[in-house]
């Protein structure tokens, strides 16, 4: 997959990225991280509401410390990183007594954590965790509609219809489910939810709705919304990123061709859009100014064009192979902190476009990075 300079340039990434984690690790074993307050990681578990308010311990991104911990595991053996991950995916049970600020983001809160867990060491207690989230990411299916619901009642907003292009990467926790119980229900959820998918949110060019609303009760689609990107009918990159390599990984699961020509397509638009410089902005749509950027976008598409090497082969996989490549050496050239005396790896995260705060270390990117790196490596740990 990569020449000799290219593997050379792995090596000296993959060293730069075990010695900062070695550091971080200790610094923030017993916190469950979003983002950095001046080089400080954060901790969504005691430092916001918990509750009906799905930004404190809810929040759907407190997988992914646990999930670069587990990949740390699996490339050093070192027993401290499976230690730290076993911590915060404890303190995820509250999640559970609280309930009400769970959703779709399941997948993304137990499958690196609780399913990796289980993976690599057997834990019947991250098994019995892992289907409890599955059940209840199951539990948000809409018949009608051959969809999951993404979030939950909101003030102003009748979401009871809504389905985001994000949650492609929930699903590999109900393959998992089947895979594991031998339960079909899991998976067929997961593949009707996919197969909903392609109509609804991928546009004849590739690029993809963010939000599709669809009639609860009878199916169809209703609208759709602009979401995190810059307007309705705008190309939020990091909802291209999670269908490229969403459907990617229902491929995996199922070996369907749909998928991985959906993803192909997606792929193909986004290879197509990135910049010179190979810096992703929110949106590919966006106004030239102000100039804002997503690097998270960049990690997870690396990630997806990986994927589609290896299911392509031959001469073909090399195009997706140049691409992870591009992004991939763009980030670790200007786009990183190496040092290990801040916390955060990608520096330049945006979570929308209409949010308050541009251009901050977002846990989910260096996950991703991460990930797309060890891919390169290959023999990974593959969470999804």
């Amino acid at each position: 997959m990569l020449n000799n300079t290219e593997r050379q340039w792995l090596e000296n990434v993959i060293t730069k990225l075990t010695a900062k984690m070695d550091a971080v690790s200790e610094r923030s074993r017993n916190k469950i991280p979003y983002t950095t307050v001046n080089g400080v990681h954060d901790d969504r578990a005691v430092d916001n509401p918990t509750g009906a308010q799905a930004d404190g311990i809810n929040w759907w991104t407190n997988g992914f410390w646990g999930g670069m911990l587990w990949l740390m595991y699996h490339e050093t053996g070192n027993e401290k990183y499976k230690e730290i991950a076993q911590i915060s995916e404890a303190r995820m049970d509250r999640c559970f007594e609280e309930f009400y600020g769970l959703h779709h983001d399941a997948g993304f809160m137990w499958q690196p954590t609780s399913v990796a867990n289980y993976r690599v060491t057997g834990n019947p207690e991250s098994r019995k965790r892992a289907l409890h989230a599955a059940t209840l990411l199951a539990g948000r299916f809409n018949l009608a509609g051959g969809f999951i619901r993404a979030w939950n009642d909101l003030k102003d907003e009748d979401t009871r219809g809504w389905a985001i292009i994000d949650c492609l990467l929930n699903l590999p926790l109900l393959y998992w489910a089947t895979e594991e119980t031998g339960d079909p229900r899991f998976k067929q959820i997961a593949v009707k939810h996919a197969d909903t998918a392609i109509p609804a949110f991928v546009r004849p060019d590739g690029s993809v709705n963010h939000i599709v609303e669809f009639d609860p009760f009878n199916g169809g689609v209703v609208n759709t919304y602009g979401g995190q990107g810059y307007g309705e009918g705008s190309s939020w990159t990091r909802g291209q990123t999670w269908a490229l390599y969403g459907f990617m990984t229902s491929y995996i699961h199922t070996g369907k061709d749909e998928y991985l020509q959906a993803a192909k397509r997606v792929a193909h638009y986004f290879i197509a859009n990135i910049p010179e410089d190979g810096i992703i902005p929110v949106d590919f749509r966006q106004p030239e100014e102000p100039k804002l950027e997503d690097d998270t976008a960049a990690a997870i598409a690396a990630c997806g064009f990986i994927e589609i090497a290896k299911a392509v082969g031959g001469h073909e996989s090399r195009l997706f192979v140049s691409a992870a490549l591009k992004l991939l050496r763009t980030l670790d050239e200007s786009r990183v902190d190496w040092s290990a005396d801040t916390d955060h790896i990608l520096l330049y995260g945006t979570g929308a476009y209409h949010a308050e705060t541009h251009h901050h270390a977002i846990i989910y990117g260096d996950y991703y990075f991460m990930e797309a790196i060890f891919k390169l490596k290959g023999n990974d740990l593959y969470l999804w």
